[in-house]
């Protein structure tokens, strides 16, 4: 079995999708990390890697019990054992899991880069366990669940508006509020003012949806900022991310 020692996580807990599960660079100063004492490091295939990384599946009986309570968590100057817990790579990709008890990766965390390096090394020296995994399930994404590459390329603080945006987006397309729909699309897409106005609620919603989830800019930000005005839930997580430098 392989260890690592001393390395420091940062969980993110519930993340099914990895692009949401920061890299080290991202990681801040309130996040909250905590340090493993002792880990085991597991070497998998890609369709492995690819399972743990961006589900919430459970994970194979043979690969729990070959890790089963060889983890441990420091706390102080106490040492506490953890049930689940253990990093995954395929050589290429590393993440510190760890399943609270159950079956599925319920905390997700990054490495800092020179374990990360360890592990690489680790991965060219030992070959791939033939856990065996169940096949992924074709996802559907929404604005409530964003796909990965509608993220690709944005910090941390720019992602986290932006699945805010989304959800801003969303909550007004279901009240099914016709007026208030097509005002905030055309304070969206002012050059289509006229357009806006002949449009059916199917299309004002569509419109919205598909557009708002491209890219990220300025005028993301700035309708974000507008949208959520008076949703104090929003305005904290807004508030928030703005107060962070990136």
């Amino acid at each position: 079995m392989l260890y690592l020692h001393d390395v420091w996580v940062n969980w993110f807990e519930g993340e099914e999708n990895g692009c949401n599960v920061c890299l080290f660079h991202e990681w801040r100063k309130d996040d909250g990390m905590v340090m493993l004492d002792q880990v085991p490091v597991l070497i998998v295939r890609k369709s492995a890697m690819d399972y743990m990384e961006n589900s919430l599946g459970e994970l194979p009986d043979d690969l729990l019990k070959k890790i089963e309570s060889k983890a441990f968590i420091r706390k102080g100057s106490k040492v506490e054992m953890l049930e689940y817990c253990f990093i995954a790579s395929d050589g290429e990709r590393m993440m510190a899991i760890e399943t609270m008890g159950y079956r599925v990766p319920v905390k997700k965390s990054r490495l800092m880069p020179q374990h990360e390096l360890i592990v690489r090394e680790m991965a060219d020296c030992h070959a791939a366990e033939p856990f065996y995994f169940p096949e992924m399930n074709e996802k559907t994404y929404s604005l409530i669940e964003p796909a990965p590459e509608w993220m690709t390329g944005l910090t941390r603080k720019e992602r986290q508006l932006k699945q805010l945006l989304l959800l801003a987006v969303d909550q007004l397309i279901e009240s099914k509020n016709v007026p208030e729909l097509k005002y905030w699309l055309t304070e969206w897409m002012p050059e289509r003012y006229e357009e806006i106005r002949e449009m059916d609620w199917d299309m004002a919603a569509s419109t919205f949806s598909e557009s708002v989830k491209i890219g990220w800019s300025s005028r993301h930000e700035q309708i974000c900022g507008q949208i959520i005005k008076g949703r104090p839930f929003f305005e904290k997580m807004y508030e928030h991310e703005m107060s962070v430098a990136t």
